[in-house]
């Protein structure tokens, strides 16, 4: 076997692997009952193998004051799963990497509701920043899609 082929078996297996890591992760997902992105967001997460409980509420302020998300980090819905905060728009990759490798993080964020992301109809404009989810004044970029 050479190095080709053992670099990209080991792709495959990782890839196998975080993909099936989700599989029946419950996620608790709070949003606006008017937002049709958070629906289509949903989706996503549940074609990745998330189970998806929707809580509608029209107070979305209270909800990300009670996890703590800064304002500049907000974005349309908050998603919890476990004691991680998943804020806005974020690809499932992203959740499932996080869920994999257990940093000690507080979650992920994607700000605002960029055309092309996940529940996003669209094509992107440019890349799209997944950040660290936390109260530092110069938000830190976890990854770009």
């Amino acid at each position: 076997m050479n190095i080709w082929t053992k670099t990209l078996a080991a792709a495959v297996l990782a890839g196998l692997q975080l993909s099936a890591f989700a599989a029946g992760t419950p996620v608790k997902l709070y949003k606006n009952p008017h937002c049709g992105c958070c629906d289509v967001y949903a989706d996503h997460l549940k074609q990745s193998g998330f189970e998806v409980e929707m809580i509608d509420t029209n107070d979305m302020q209270a909800i990300k004051a009670k996890f703590g998300v800064p304002e500049k980090l907000e974005g349309c819905h908050t998603a919890t799963i476990g004691n991680y905060v998943f804020e806005g728009l974020i690809p499932a990759e992203n959740i499932k990497k996080v869920l994999a490798e257990k940093p000690p993080i507080k979650g992920l964020s994607v700000p605002g509701m960029p055309v092309g992301a996940p529940g996003m109809p669209g094509n992107k404009k440019g890349p799209i920043n997944v950040y660290y989810l936390n109260a530092s004044a110069t938000p830190k970029v976890f990854s770009t899609f």
